[in-house]
């Protein structure tokens, strides 16, 4: 009989079968597709008895699990935003390869000096019977306020302020529906005309929504990306970019750690919020209980004598996504006297994605908090410029000119890539202190980024034949190399079993280009000889993160560099003289910067970037020329599409190369 057939009779998975057959004296191996009719029968005969014995024993172990954790006296432990392993493990008072091992089996994968946000830190603390509280300085900064620029801005101009769309972020647990809420509510409310036009995520979107019976449809903005990090970027500098919270809680599963940390993130920014209790349509699902289980944290629902709103929907079948928003609009209602803004007033916009596009170059997504936002307006963060708005879109990727008080729109033009939680300064004319060719964060290097990646089907990859000493080291392993993968570089494990390495694996090695990775498993004696003879490579662990660590260097090795981009200066073009297929000659005068012959240069028309080239030769007057200085004019040898025309500007730059890291 086929394994998978007998593993469906017995209602357990294939592996989960393979896995307990040797328990119960059925040695089939590992990689067993047929299993013999007579052992079948005799499988079955003992299945019942075995099955029976095995749940005893896993529930056991859950309630020796649970009176040990009742037994333990849990001890405060204050924590900063960030911390190193090493530092964490002293905290614990454990082993660093214990709290190694502990990250790890959480799916988190890091070496002894790399850092851990606070999130994360917490939520092992308090697996390890802890209770995790910020440091006071970290506490003062949560409890600030919005920063001073906001608070300054909304001050001064108070008399003006109007009503804007309120801007609502949705958090909760892990599975607990957030995105499954967003997607649904998106579906059934997007702006009219543009169902099924959204063609491009950006962190954001807003729907449109009668409400009372009446015919005017009111906005409301959402921050697309649940626990954005945004939203917690902006918390740790103490600013508010949201106005209204959902806490999504499912039904069927009550509050856990994550909804508590939501708790926690939405009392300290000082949100209103609305509960929504998801997944009412499975069988399961407990209200009661959910009201009953955030009541314990302060959050007591309306009908049981408090102020919360609780609203139970389905993603699924949408039951309930009209109610939640209506009640998103009450609490706005209430809300109104501080949803408002300026939209004649000082553009002001908080950074809630940014990236860096192989074509577009530097793209983010910005949140307007007040004034407008207009093409062709300057940017600027703490006095640093980060270039002019060439061109804005909606998040149906309609292109716009202008963005009011509370729009999400995609910005291109700038210099550099934002940090996200930046806020951002619009400008129609330049103050005369900012210096327009300042770098962003004082730095010479202006876009950071990698060359392009190789097309999928030719991506670099590492493989691995892995070989351990028994069936839970190989699968804990296994899922840990699966989530090491890159982007850009894929592991395959072209092997995975136990016991000692053999000549067959050695053989696989060769065949497959693999190393051979031995996890508390040695090599017979022929399968070394053979390994030297075809040139395979073995390597043998005793830690986990060591192998971890070693294919990580693996990855890095086998990284695109990182190319730096370092603004050299400013040709104003005065005179096209020749023109041919590939190249020009042009005359220019030198306004910026020092130039030499092999500068890659962007032309730039009305501060539009329009392509891109090369200067291959420098004349000064009839002599050729290694290189040319601020002041001077200078005939110029131009290497790229023959698009130049007097009055344009070459804007020089060079390329300088550097390894990469996973962190990068």
């Amino acid at each position: 009989m086929n394994i998978t057939e007998l593993a469906r009779r017995l209602k357990v998975t294939t592996n989960e079968l393979r896995e307990v057959l040797p328990e119960m004296g059925f040695d089939v191996g590992l990689r067993a597709i047929k299993v013999d009719e007579m052992i079948v029968r005799k499988i079955m005969t003992a299945w019942p008895a075995f099955n029976t014995a095995r749940k005893k024993a896993k529930e056991q172990k859950v309630d020796e699990e649970t009176i040990a954790e009742n037994l333990i006296e849990k001890k405060e432990i204050s924590l900063p935003t960030t911390i190193t392993v090493r530092d964490f493990a002293q905290l614990l008072d454990i082993p660093v390869t214990k709290l190694l091992a502990v990250l790890m089996n959480n799916g988190i994968l890091t070496a002894l000096n790399e850092k851990i946000d606070y999130e994360t830190a917490s939520i092992i603390a308090e697996d390890m019977g802890y209770i995790p509280t910020r440091t006071d300085e970290e506490q003062a900064v949560m409890s600030a306020g919005i920063t001073d620029i906001v608070r300054d801005t909304r001050e001064a101009e108070k008399d003006h302020m109007v009503s804007r769309p309120p801007i609502v972020v949705v958090m909760g647990h892990v599975d607990h529906g957030k995105t499954a809420l967003l997607d649904a509510i998106r579906s059934t409310h997007v702006i009219d005309g543009e169902s099924g036009g959204i063609t491009q995520h950006i962190g954001a979107y807003q729907i449109y929504k009668k409400f009372h019976g009446s015919d005017e449809k009111r906005t409301i903005t959402f921050i697309d990306t649940p626990g954005h990090e945004a939203f917690t970027t902006m918390r740790s500098r103490g600013a508010k970019i949201a106005d209204i919270a959902i806490l999504v809680v499912a039904a069927d599963d009550g509050v856990k750690l994550q909804t508590i940390e939501a708790i926690k993130i939405i009392k300290a920014a000082g949100l209103p919020l609305v509960v929504a209790i998801n997944k009412i349509d499975k069988s399961d699902a407990n209200m009661e209980k959910a009201k009953r289980e955030i009541s314990e944290h302060g959050l007591i629902p309306e009908d049981w004598g408090g102020n919360i709103m609780c609203i139970g929907v389905s993603a699924i079948t949408n039951e309930g996504i009209d109610d939640l928003i209506e009640r998103v609009l009450i609490i706005a209602d209430m809300e109104k006297d501080s949803i408002v803004a300026n939209p004649a007033g000082d553009p002001l916009a908080v950074v809630i994605e940014s990236h860096v596009d192989q074509h577009t170059g530097p793209v983010a997504t910005l949140l307007v908090q007040n004034g407008t936002l207009h093409t062709q307006d300057y940017l600027v963060v703490d006095d640093a410029f980060y270039g002019r708005i060439r061109a804005m879109k909606t998040y149906t990727g309609k292109e716009i000119t202008s963005a009011l008080p509370s729009d999400p729109v995609q910005v291109i033009g700038m210099k550099a890539a934002p940090i996200i939680g930046y806020v951002m300064q619009g400008y129609r004319e330049l103050p005369k202190h900012i210096d327009k060719k300042l770098k962003p964060a004082g730095s010479g290097a202006v876009v950071v980024t990698p060359k392009k990646s190789k097309a999928k089907d030719h991506m670099p990859s590492v493989n691995i034949i892995l070989k351990a000493d028994t069936l839970g080291s190989l699968e804990a392993i296994a899922n840990s190399l699966l989530k090491t993968d890159h982007p850009e570089v894929k592991i395959n494990i072209t092997v995975k079993d136990i016991g000692n390495i053999t000549s067959s694996d050695v053989l696989n090695a060769e065949a497959t280009g693999s190393y051979i990775a031995g996890f508390h498993v040695s090599a017979h004696p022929s399968a070394n000889e053979m390994a030297v003879e075809k040139n395979v490579e073995i390597r043998y662990y005793k830690v986990i993160y060591e192998l971890l660590d070693e294919v990580k260097a693996r990855i890095e090795k086998l990284l695109a560099p990182l190319v730096t981009r370092i603004e050299v200066g400013n040709i104003k073009i005065l005179a096209v003289f020749r023109t041919e297929t590939h190249s020009m000659i042009v005359g220019g005068a030198i306004t910026e910067g020092t130039f030499t012959p092999n500068i890659k240069v962007a032309v730039m028309r009305d501060d539009v970037e329009i392509g891109h080239g090369t200067i291959t030769g420098l004349q000064l007057g009839k002599q050729d020329a290694k290189q040319a200085i601020s002041g001077q004019e200078c005939g110029i040898k131009y290497q790229g599409d023959p698009i130049i025309e007097a009055g344009d500007v070459l804007h020089g730059y060079r390329e300088e190369s550097s390894v990469r890291t996973l962190e990068d």
